[in-house]
């Protein structure tokens, strides 16, 4: 059948996640973008709703409860040094529970909180794309 974002578009969602003006990013570690700063997300499923895709991406990779979300965007990124496209539909949320944890080790190196004025680099293209959206 193929791979989404590889041998046709993929459909993704990205959540960022804001809490006392800071930024919840992590550092992947696998292609699309392996090292860069990420909000949380992935793919969606088929037959699941993009906006339950977010939360549940957002809560495995994070260990947070998400609360309510609000629909920021849709992103198409083509990411020509890994080959891939993908279409994501882009949220965003301050209402969280918990603490973040680094609960997916095997796919994020890191995980934390950084100043909207000082994020680190370099930053994911559907980062950059929501980035406009969050002051």
């Amino acid at each position: 059948m193929g791979k989404p974002g590889i041998d046709f578009p993929g459909v993704g969602v990205g959540l960022a996640i804001l809490r006392d003006g800071k930024l919840l990013l992590c550092r992947r570690l696998k292609a699309p973008e392996a090292g860069f700063w990420n909000i949380v997300g992935g793919k969606v499923d088929h037959l699941e709703p993009a906006e339950t895709a977010a939360r549940r991406e957002a809560e495995e990779e994070t260990g947070l409860t998400i609360g309510r979300l609000s629909f920021v965007m849709a992103s198409e990124q083509i990411i020509d040094a890994d080959r891939q496209h993908w279409v994501s539909l882009l949220y965003k949320t301050d209402d969280v529970k918990g603490e973040p944890q680094l609960t997916e080790p095997d796919k994020l190196a890191e995980i934390g909180w950084f100043d909207l004025d000082a994020l680190p680099t370099p930053l994911s293209a559907f980062t950059h794309a929501i980035l406009p959206f969050l002051r």
